[in-house]
């Protein structure tokens, strides 16, 4: 017989919900101490459902449930905080955040690290979108165990450079490398000194820092491309083709 497990007022986030059943919620859901799980709020879809409105995402929750086996059942709905405000590009790169921890995570695997990433990413989106998405995406990457070498050298170990070229092998690290001659990985030194101290405010160190980490990502996501990949790609082209002369940025 599986154990059974209660968890009280648990910070939390609704990452995706199904319906299930005739009136009830199939919740994804994302708890700083449990880790991702799924959840059961049973009659939340009915007319006069306690929590009617209120399971939505990025909304700072604390709930409670009762877990037996896989599957659990919401039974407590509390609110921690204001629903932080997104729309059109930052909304699709908070469901950007979502897809990598549905994707990356394992249920019932405690990540506080990844948790507290994640409010701090969904808080700095509005302002500085692309350094909130590269310093989550290099702190989930260290969280599971996949971490980058961003200070020095693969093969000597010696400090990095700033002015100079580094070559960056995914599964070692960068290796100073002074007259590229293939399409490697090449990134300056001090973009990745930058992305070490999360300190993104080049807009070169951005970009460099986003090749580095969609190509680390990219071993571990497999070959099934995000969908929020995809919708950025489609919206680029519509707009691409429409007025507008400037091709829109994929933030991905």
């Amino acid at each position: 017989m599986s154990k059974r497990c209660l968890a009280a007022l648990e910070p939390a986030y609704v990452l995706h919900h199904y319906p299930y059943r005739d009136s009830s919620l199939l919740l994804e859901v994302f708890s700083r101490h449990h880790g991702r799980l799924g959840l059961v709020a049973r009659g939340a879809r009915s007319a006069r459902a306690r929590w009617r409105g209120q399971l939505q995402g990025f909304s700072p929750l604390l709930l409670s449930w009762s877990l037996r086996g896989e599957l659990g059942t919401l039974t407590g709905l509390d609110t921690r905080g204001g629903k932080v405000a997104l729309a059109g590009r930052h909304l699709l790169s908070a469901y950007y955040l979502n897809e990598l921890i549905l994707r990356l995570l394992a249920r019932h695997d405690p990540h506080p690290g990844i948790f507290d990433a994640y409010e701090q990413a969904l808080r700095e989106l509005v302002d500085r979108e692309e350094p909130a998405l590269r310093i989550f995406e290099k702190r989930l990457l260290e969280e599971l165990g996949y971490g980058l070498l961003l200070d020095r050298t693969a093969d000597s170990g010696l400090p990095l450079e700033s002015e100079a070229t580094y070559g960056y092998q995914l599964e070692r690290g960068p290796v100073r490398c002074d007259n590229p001659v293939d399409s490697g990985l090449y990134l300056r030194g001090s973009s990745l000194l930058s992305l070490h101290r999360e300190a993104l405010a080049d807009p070169q160190a951005s970009r460099d820092a986003k090749r580095l980490l969609r190509a680390a990502l990219s071993i571990y996501l497999g070959s099934r491309p995000l969908k929020t990949r995809e919708v950025s790609r489609q919206l680029a082209t519509f707009s691409a083709t429409g007025r507008e002369t400037r091709e829109p940025r994929d933030m991905r």
